[in-house]
């Protein structure tokens, strides 16, 4: 009877405990965006069921370009509520994977600080920039209600006559904020100077990772453009693709990232309009070929195992290589969705395996 009432107690503790452990683990990798395409089920672990959390019907249906959004909430076996998520529910768009090379050049909205460096001053050094409450990585917009977008115009309106201050207006963290630049005379350079290092442009060369032949937009790099002192996205204003070749590559070390090179041809292709933390958007403007279309694969379609990849890495132009998908995240709150280990003996040859600008 004992040892009965003991090993009921441990089937207790046991369900409890992985009844807890499931619970965590569906809060942490079902995501709080949810995809799925008209016709299909929603692509969420069978352990977890998705009701929509109002009582309306809804049919997974729609016209071929429609696209629908839903409230839902997921629980446990549909009997345990773990958390609520958004659905949309779309048809299936194709693009034409590219792999060609191009050059980019991004000028920034306002300027970003780099660098914060002192001022000698009579009475000592002093840093202008951090007495401001400035720091590194923020975008100023404005000196004086004036619109700042180089940082030509940013010195000669700080250098401009015997005004020593000034009003700033700048972003940090997509917030605006105010204060007041106050410049320090520097005994050694004979002038007031502000004791910051500032960046308005960037230029590169990048990968082409696929373009919508109707709409003509464009993915490219699959990461953002970032300041190379800062780390930070730097934040767009405008800017363009430009036609653009390789001409050789540096290639990869343990520890250290290996990078493409090449060289911008004069021809524009397209015109930037997005600079976030997947890559660079914009919309072509040359006419693009339509051949060649495949499907998006949702994310609940993607699996671990052989694939390829497509890459310019040598004058040879965009190739196909073999890579292997080994881990996928199904939760989406990091960018990194997947991690692949690239197994073509032909571009870790070249290249080491991944390198910038690919």
């Amino acid at each position: 009877m004992v040892k009965g009432i003991k090993f009921f107690k441990c089937l207790i503790i046991a369900i409890t405990v992985l009844t807890l452990s499931l619970t965590v683990y569906g809060f942490y990798t079902v995501p709080d965006e949810i995809y799925t395409l008209q016709g299909q089920e929603i692509g969420v672990n069978n352990l977890f069921k998705v009701t929509y959390s109002d009582d309306t019907a809804h049919e997974i249906k729609g016209s071929e370009n429609e696209e629908k959004h839903y409230k839902v909430s997921v629980s446990l076996l549909g009997a345990i509520p773990i958390k609520n998520s958004s659905l949309t529910v779309s048809s299936r768009h194709y693009v034409v994977p590219s792999g060609e090379i191009f050059g980019l050049r991004l000028f920034t909205e306002g300027v970003v600080i780099v660098k914060a460096e002192t001022v000698d001053t009579a009475t000592g050094d002093v840093s202008p920039t951090e007495n401001a409450g400035l720091k590194v990585g923020d975008v100023i917009l404005k000196i004086d209600s004036k619109k700042v977008t180089s940082s030509n115009e940013v010195s000669n309106l700080i250098s401009q006559g015997s005004k020593t201050s000034f009003k700033i207006e700048y972003v940090r963290n997509s917030v605006h904020y105010n204060t007041v630049l106050n410049t320090a005379y520097s005994i050694s350079e004979g002038k007031y100077k502000a004791g910051m290092w500032i960046r308005d442009s960037a230029a590169g060369i990048g990968t082409l990772t696929f373009y919508e032949p109707g709409s003509k937009i464009f993915a490219g790099l699959g990461h953002g453009v970032c300041d190379i002192d800062t780390g930070e996205i730097l934040p767009l204003s405008d800017g363009d693709i430009v036609s653009a070749k390789v001409s050789g590559c540096y290639k990869g070390q343990s520890g250290k990232a290996g990078e493409l090179c090449g060289s911008f041809l004069s021809d524009s292709i397209g015109i930037l309009c997005d600079n976030n933390s997947r890559g660079v958007y914009g919309v072509m403007t040359k006419n693009v070929a339509s051949d060649g279309a495949v499907p998006i694969a949702m994310s609940y379609e993607v699996k671990t195992g052989k694939a390829q990849i497509i890459a310019t890495v040598d004058e040879k132009g965009a190739r196909y290589y073999d890579i292997e998908i080994t881990k996928i995240s199904p939760s989406n709150k990091e960018n990194k969705h997947m991690v692949i280990k690239v197994t073509d003996s032909e571009l870790i040859e070249k290249t080491g395996g991944i390198v910038q600008g690919m």
